[in-house]
């Protein structure tokens, strides 16, 4: 599952480009995107450091390109 997101640009708060990448249980997703999942047991979400997700992905490598490709040094949540 891979769902299209526009990066927040100058509007960001601060100097700060870090990101978090955290797998998410599918479980805990709302029920439409349960069904969207397609038969996967997790996700992964960039985060802010609030806690705000960015993007959801299927995979850890792609959440952590994502997150290059707009500037952000993805960090990994354990």
């Amino acid at each position: 599952m891979n769902s299209e997101f526009n990066f927040p640009g100058q509007e960001f708060e601060g100097d700060n480009r870090t990101v978090y990448v955290r797998a998410i249980n599918i479980e805990d997703l709302p029920d439409d995107m349960q069904d969207a999942a397609s038969g996967a047991d997790h996700l992964y979400a960039v985060c802010t450091e609030e806690g705000e997700q960015l993007a959801l992905v299927n995979e850890r490598r792609l959440a952590f390109v994502l997150a290059r490709e707009h500037d952000y040094a993805p960090v990994s949540v354990h």
